[in-house]
């Protein structure tokens, strides 16, 4: 688990391609390897990679098919710059949100407006995504924890403040430019909890709109 609090920006420095998928391999910059092992989770871009080989200075992670297809690791170069974190410790003071490292899909920078001393970040998502994206709830960008201000149909913003592009690759988007996103992860299990409760209803012929007739809810 993360929390989508950026640690250090890394670098790619090497992408092997491979018939089921690829081996990166990530120049860690600034981030303190010291504590890391083989088969530790480091969060890249947002994506939950398990450390395969690594030294003070790097570490190397496969990518399955699953997840060329769908993040936007699939159109990665060579010297791109990444947003990384390591896996949260049960110790560790939580500053974001409930971060997987699951991207569930991707969104689309639309427009980017410089306002005051901050920038506001307008993305478009698909529209299948775009329910469990909430007004002052949590999505995770490239790994980076932020808050949605508003929403306007299947667009939504963000609010960056100079701390924040200084410390992550936000700093870079343009407009056009793709990025990983996952919802909070929240949304998804009480999407499945009610799916789950109205097939419960249906089979007992007990349903949600019949307790609240009856006056129960």
């Amino acid at each position: 688990m993360f929390t989508g609090i950026i640690e250090a920006i890394g670098r790619i420095k090497a992408i092997q391609r491979q018939s089921s998928g690829a081996r990166i391999e990530i120049e860690t910059q600034s981030l303190d390897m010291s504590d890391v092992k083989l088969g530790d989770s480091i969060a890249t871009n947002g994506i939950c990679l398990t450390v395969v080989a690594f030294n003070d200075a790097s570490f190397s992670a496969d990518v399955s098919m699953e997840t060329l297809d769908r993040t936007a690791f699939g159109n990665y170069q060579i010297g791109q710059h990444v947003n990384l974190e390591k896996a949260m410790l049960a110790t560790a003071r939580f500053g974001g949100h409930i971060v997987s490292g699951h991207v569930d899909g991707m969104a689309n920078i639309v427009s980017v407006t410089e306002r005051g001393n901050a920038w506001e970040y307008w993305l478009q998502v698909d529209k299948s995504l775009k329910a469990y994206i909430a007004e002052k709830g949590s999505v995770t960008i490239d790994g980076v924890s932020l808050t949605v201000n508003s929403i306007d149909d299947d667009k939504f913003r963000l609010t960056i403040v100079p701390h924040t592009r200084a410390e992550t690759i936000i700093a870079s988007y343009c407009v056009g430019h793709q990025v990983n996103l996952e919802v909070d992860v929240v949304a998804r299990y009480v999407e499945r909890l009610l799916q789950c409760r109205e097939s419960q209803s249906t089979d007992s012929g007990v349903s949600e709109s019949l307790l609240r007739k009856s006056g129960f809810i």
